[in-house]
């Protein structure tokens, strides 16, 4: 079994869905698992509907009649027709969040996001798995939440490996070509949960473990993985090879090209993991395997936006050590705050954060009562691994607005107002 997995870009509109088959009609489908994302922009319009609920919960979103004409339109750009068995179908879905809307009793921000978000893959994979049927292919449809078994930690769920990986056996016994969902699941209670943003690659992951896929191949707008985002680094290059380990600190550090939880359990299993151009099938990608650590051995440039940067000072001058930051680290993890970067001094601990969960002021409060806290705001953490003169060059350009920085013998971190 081969694992495909296809991200919202490479599915945006009509002419992606028609590519998308048109990969598996080059590359070839036969024991293929392909996971999909929602299209487009959709979890993001989804979240924006979220918004609007929580704003004035006794109006139904006016965002959901836009989403549903979106769906409809490639539908009708796919078959030319109506396709009236498909749009009854969307339609149902649509329904389905009308009435959560209207009955909704939870106050819980979280809950209700992974309920709502998770139709965006479930439209996106019934249109794609009806079009690869309407083309001669023999597609089945799978909803992951199925199989994709979590607790109940909505919005970063964390998965159930052994009831998993039982179901995904028995869900894909004796089917060749299989359509699924990335990012969702579900819990004991069968409420849908997700896997975190981004997730849809971890799904691909966990599918390929369950299943000992011989690979996992992530389709995406790019060549395979660069040495740096284009949007914001110039003159980046691809990276042909790079081993499990050297993947995973990139992940850790944050380069959005793979999910951080994807290379764990491929790596267990000693899977390999090509990240291709759906523009180009045929062409090589980045290949992720035990091997080389690298190759081109060439410095890689990420950058995490939009993050916060804390800094803690003891009020009465007593020194920071095991007692204080266990405490703050407590906090960290009770307020939801993902830790990017830490440093401390004897009477102060300085900590770049990412506030997923927009719980920064309930935490500020809390340290306050015990520590000198500044709060700064929007900064950018920059990470570089694989240090050379052209490197150098981009952090002495970078020199003048740096608050923190942070250097190891492979990697250095500095974080930007």
């Amino acid at each position: 079994m081969k694992v495909f997995k296809f991200g919202g870009a490479s599915v945006k509109d009509a002419f992606g869905v028609k590519n998308l088959a048109h990969v598996l009609k080059t590359i070839g489908h036969k024991d293929t698992l392909v996971v999909v994302s929602a299209m487009g922009k959709t979890t993001n319009v989804l979240e924006q509907i979220i918004s609007e609920y929580f704003n004035n919960k006794h109006q139904t979103p006016s965002s959901l009649l836009p989403l549903k004409e979106f769906h409809i339109k490639i539908i009708k750009e796919l078959f030319n027709h109506e396709k009236s068995s498909l749009i009854r179908l969307i339609n149902e879905f649509f329904e389905e969040l009308y009435v959560f809307f209207k009955n909704n009793k939870s106050p819980n921000y979280s809950f209700v996001y992974d309920q709502v978000v998770c139709f965006g893959e479930l439209l996106s994979t019934t249109i794609i798995n009806d079009y690869l049927n309407h083309l001669g292919f023999t597609s089945f449809w799978l909803d992951a939440r199925e199989c994709i078994k979590t607790d109940d930690y909505y919005r970063a769920a964390n998965l159930d490996w052994e009831q998993t990986q039982n179901l995904i056996k028995e869900k894909t016994k004796k089917k060749s070509l299989i359509v699924s969902q990335g990012f969702i699941g579900s819990n004991s209670d069968n409420f849908s949960t997700t896997l975190g943003r981004e997730g849809s690659d971890y799904s691909a992951a966990i599918f390929a473990y369950a299943l000992n896929a011989e690979s996992v191949t992530i389709w995406k707008d790019v060549p395979g993985v660069l040495n740096g985002d284009p949007r914001v680094f110039k003159d980046t290059q691809l990276l042909n090879q790079i081993s499990y380990r050297e993947a995973i600190e990139l992940a850790f550090y944050g380069a959005s090209v793979i999910h951080p939880k994807t290379l764990q359990p491929l790596q267990r299993k000693e899977i390999p993991l090509f990240v291709k151009s759906f523009e180009n099938p045929t062409a090589a990608g980045t290949k992720v395997s035990k091997g080389k650590a690298l190759e081109p051995h060439i410095p890689c440039y990420i950058v995490k936006k939009n993050q916060v940067l804390l800094c803690l000072s003891s009020i009465d001058f007593s020194f920071i050590v095991e007692e204080n930051i266990s405490y703050i680290f407590n906090l960290l993890h009770e307020y939801q705050m993902s830790v990017e970067l830490i440093q401390n001094s004897a009477i102060s601990f300085s900590v770049c954060v990412n506030n997923k969960y927009n719980r920064l002021e309930e935490l500020v409060l809390v340290l306050r009562s015990r520590f000198n806290v500044e709060v700064t705001a929007e900064v950018d953490l920059y990470t570089i691994r694989h240090l050379d003169e052209k490197a150098n060059k981009f952090i002495k350009k970078t020199k003048k607005n740096i608050l923190l920085e942070q250097r190891a013998q492979e990697t250095v971190q500095f974080v930007v107002s």
